[in-house]
């Protein structure tokens, strides 16, 4: 299935409008349920007073990858519980004046006890996440499970 034919097939697709872009920019999704001003952080020089791309980013990719762990503990019967995802993604150089980006996701699954299963469980939901296979091979991300490093 080619990229074109997979868009044609989408089940939900959302749409968002930005203006002035990361230093003194404003967001709005098309349905007006999030509505931001951009920033840049007083990290990188800016004002700060907003947020930015990579606080968005590191929401929606903690909020996929929950979801994806939910339709994992769906499919293979296995209680995930109350999950918790504490997404961090940093920006960083990459020579060239380029930036890139890199994530790590701790999960955390009170309810899984096992260390093994609560690695396999979040393995397998980074192989579903659209996050995480939209990422895959052009970011590092590193994820933990109870604490545990996730190979």
């Amino acid at each position: 299935m080619t990229r074109g034919e997979e868009m044609e097939k989408a089940i939900y697709t959302a749409r968002a409008t930005v203006t002035g872009g990361r230093a003194e920019g404003h967001g709005r999704t098309g349905d007006g349920a999030l509505d931001v001003q951009l920033r840049t952080p007083v990290e990188m020089d800016g004002k700060g007073g907003g947020t930015n791309p990579e606080q968005l980013f590191a929401i929606g990719y903690a909020a996929c990858f929950e979801s994806a762990l939910g339709f994992i503990g769906r499919r293979e019967h296995a209680e995930v519980g109350d999950v918790s995802i504490e997404s961090i993604v940093s920006m960083h150089p990459t020579g060239g004046g380029a930036f890139g980006l890199g994530v790590m996701l701790n999960v955390t699954l009170p309810q899984v006890t096992d260390p093994a299963r609560a690695m396999e469980l979040v393995a397998a939901a980074h192989k579903v996440c659209p996050y995480s296979n939209a990422t895959r091979g052009n970011i590092e991300v590193k994820l933990t499970a109870n604490g545990q490093t996730v190979p």
